[in-house]
């Protein structure tokens, strides 16, 4: 059975991975949308979600660097880099919230704006580190524009459509997980 749950979680991850590379397509006509609505971050929150901390910490972390090494979108430094590390933040905490608050619906909620928050914070390290890396400033304003601000849109989508997404996920006659 452990070798069934890995293989199923192995599989899911190749799927929440790929989803993270084509979705951007649907909003990659226009960056600006793109940055505003977050299309990587759904599938790589769902990984967290679903196939657990581990797996949503590697996909979250490679999703952004292979589009960027294959498709040059988004750019490799500082983008790609600093949202590897976000992604990954996103992908583990929700992996590890979900696993440590109770399985009711309520609390889907709650782990998912933890790990949008912690991920954020992740961020913005992650941009302080690599612009200062650069002789460039981070400054707060910056951080509240690109974590906050331009990604509202995204951030309400998310909200939106993952809490139920995962659900659908977890109920018994979707994904079936044996006890490990």
């Amino acid at each position: 059975m452990k070798n069934r749950n890995r293989i199923l979680k192995m599989t899911l991850s190749a799927l929440f991975l790929a989803l993270a590379y084509v979705l951007p397509f649907l909003t990659g006509q226009i960056p600006e949308i793109g940055s505003m609505l977050l299309p990587m971050h759904i599938p790589v929150i769902l990984c967290g979600f679903v196939c657990g901390w581990p797996w949503g910490l590697v996909i979250g972390f490679a999703a952004p660097l292979l589009r960027s090494l294959t498709m040059g979108m988004p750019p490799l430094y500082p983008t790609a880099l600093c949202m590897a590390f976000e992604l990954a933040a996103y992908g583990a905490f929700c992996g590890i919230m979900r696993k440590a608050l109770p399985k009711k619906k309520p609390y889907i909620y709650a782990a998912l704006l933890i790990s949008m928050l912690a991920g954020r914070l992740i961020w913005g390290l992650a941009m302080f580190i690599c612009m200062g890396a650069a002789g460039d400033a981070f400054t707060l304003s910056a951080f509240a524009a690109g974590a906050f601000t331009q990604a509202v849109p995204g951030i309400i989508v998310q909200i939106i459509i993952i809490p139920p997404l995962v659900m659908l996920l977890e109920s018994p006659k979707i994904i079936r997980f044996h006890k490990e």
